[in-house]
């Protein structure tokens, strides 16, 4: 039986809660429609989060993507619905949605919404510098 679209969400138990690191995905076929013309948006979603005891699972959420195919939205709404029940689902330290949308009309659209879990601060980030190259004598 082929899958079908849903709105549910699944998560799996963090495997290294105790550290911060961070999960990237690129989604490059994300659709929904114009809620004034009906006609498809395309857009490419980027979502990196910083766990804290649930992952998001890979299938439930292709499968929830997939639910917004023939569903009216905005380009802003539409972004901030799907951070809204990643973070609900997760509950992560942080998490960024980035939603770009393809050329409608002239107008290509970039929507960045954030979400950040009360009282987390992000850990310094560490900037490593290559080792000097040796040349000459020794």
């Amino acid at each position: 039986m082929p899958s079908q679209a849903s709105r549910t969400l699944e998560t799996f138990d963090n495997p290294c809660p105790a550290r911060d690191y961070r999960i990237s995905m690129e989604i490059p076929e994300f659709t929904c429609l114009c809620p004034k013309t009906g006609q498809p948006d395309f857009a490419t979603l980027y979502l990196d989060y910083i766990p804290d005891r649930k992952c998001v699972e890979l299938k439930s959420l292709k499968l929830y993507i997939w639910s917004y195919r023939n569903a009216g939205a905005f380009h802003e709404a539409v972004t901030n619905q799907i951070l809204a029940d990643l973070a609900a689902a997760t509950q992560p330290r942080f998490m960024r949605l980035t939603a770009r949308f393809n050329v409608r009309g002239g107008i290509f659209t970039r929507v960045v919404a954030e979400h950040r879990q009360l009282g987390w601060q992000p850990q310094p980030v560490v900037e490593l510098q290559a080792f000097p190259s040796h040349s000459g004598t020794g």
